[in-house]
């Protein structure tokens, strides 16, 4: 999912569970073809402002609308309220054509059954469903079902740092281990300078962080058959950790446990944080004044060795699919929406805007993304990312844990201890929530 966004509210647990195996649209097939003229898209905010995406896409559907004769209305929304716009539309019926959403919710809205599914003749009608790196199609709703949405953009989680500050500490490349990490980030934190920012109170990038933790611990969330494991000795480690980077090893502000909107891009571009884990974050830093020459881009640490599978994952697959609502009076064209979009030429043009890697595998290939970021992001993605849980309570997990990190970030600022009981009773409490 792109640019980190906040969490949706705590609302979505209700409303998942009013939605599921209703929505939009009908039990099976796609909508209808009574307005074919026209098709409503709403595009998550991918650049550094909504206006910025605005003058990136509009040129685009103008030409879909000059080669198919269809015209799009184009609404660009904030991460902030993108679910819960998606899940209002899946009770009232009354949604776009077309829409983005974060990879990590597919199999959440999957269960809704608004989505139309995107089966074998529903991919052959883009191109087919082997143009698409195998990654990514994973990130598009639960295994055993037709996916929910097509890849769109693909990202992953890198290391970005300050060269200078990174020179004035003495310190000649970046971390490539945890330890490391601690241990430069001491020698780059005082004098009102930071090692390293974090999203405290974003509970999306709460979960990004801690799921991948937990992966190096040897844990996940949810076991084979979809059931919570939040309090697993891996899962509380992968939490402490995560949290004790501010509250034991002071290489984070404090006040990043209130940043939800990505302050910590901005303290990274002033020079007031050394180092931040994002994802394709060039066009943010860009616009904030940074020239490419100031910072340098690095795979996320591991425990030890070099990031892989398994134990040494360093990233969650993150990136943006395209769906379509199943009730949209335009199915024809919504599909030829969505052809276009993941269209060779598009996603070079898109994604290299975005500073994204195609999910395309031939767009993949154009010189554009071997430039040194993309290349760290590409590697990652192709070796040692790992996809969030798809089970449908994946939206509900995002908000429990993520809350329950949050309120962990909030300890450890105002100096409340941090401890392994205290973090596996926050879990406790969000693991009997998702089983209330």
């Amino acid at each position: 999912m792109r640019r980190v966004r906040a969490a949706a509210a705590v609302t979505v647990l209700g409303v998942l569970a009013t939605v599921t195996g209703c929505g939009g649209g009908s039990s099976s097939g796609g909508g209808s073809n009574e307005a074919p003229k026209t098709l409503t898209y709403w595009a998550s905010n991918q650049g550094p402002s909504i206006e910025a995406d605005k003058k990136i896409l509009t040129p685009e559907l103008k030409k879909f609308e000059k080669e198919t004769g269809i015209a799009v209305k184009l609404e660009v929304v904030p991460w902030a309220d993108l679910l819960n716009r998606i899940l209002a539309a899946t009770t009232s019926g009354q949604g776009p054509d077309v829409l983005n959403i974060g990879n990590t919710w597919s199999a959440s809205l999957q269960a809704t059954g608004a989505l139309l599914p995107w089966d074998e003749k529903n991919f052959d009608a883009i191109g087919g469903r082997d143009r698409f790196v195998d990654s990514a199609v994973g990130s598009t709703g639960a295994a055993d079902q037709d996916p929910a949405a097509v890849p769109l953009y693909s990202l992953a989680y890198a290391l970005y740092y300050n060269k200078k500050m990174f020179a004035d500490a003495g310190i000649s490349t970046p971390p490539a281990t945890w330890d490391e990490l601690v241990e430069d980030g001491r020698k780059l934190s005082g004098d009102g300078t930071w090692a390293l920012g974090a999203e405290g109170a974003n509970l999306s990038n709460n979960i990004h962080q801690v799921f991948v933790l937990a992966k190096q611990h040897g844990a996940d969330f949810f076991d084979a058959a979809g059931k919570p494991t939040f309090t697993s000795d891996g899962a509380v480690a992968a939490v402490k950790q995560y949290v004790d980077f501010m509250a034991k090893d002071k290489i984070i502000a404090p006040g990043n446990a209130e940043y939800a909107q990505n302050q910590s891009l901005q303290d990274f571009s002033k020079g007031r944080t050394a180092m931040v884990l994002w994802q394709a974050a060039a066009s943010t830093f860009a616009s904030q004044g940074m020239k490419p020459a100031d910072w340098g881009v690095a795979p996320v640490p591991v425990p030890a060795g070099a990031p892989g599978a398994d134990k040494s994952t360093n990233s969650m697959v993150a990136g943006i699919n395209m769906a379509v609502f199943k009730n949209t009076k335009n199915i024809d064209g919504a599909k030829k929406f969505v052809k276009f979009m993941t269209s060779d030429a598009e996603q070079i043009l898109l994604n290299k805007t975005y500073g994204a890697i195609p999910p395309v595998k031939a767009a993949q290939e154009d010189e554009a993304f071997s430039a040194p970021e993309l290349k760290v992001l590409r590697d990652t993605l192709a070796t040692s990312a790992a996809p969030l849980p798809q089970v449908a309570s994946e939206s509900q997990f995002e908000t429990t844990v993520g809350t329950a990190v949050k309120e962990l970030w909030a300890d450890a600022a105002a100096g409340r201890p941090v401890t392994t009981e205290s973090v596996r009773a926050r879990l406790t409490k969000a693991q009997q929530q998702m089983q209330s």
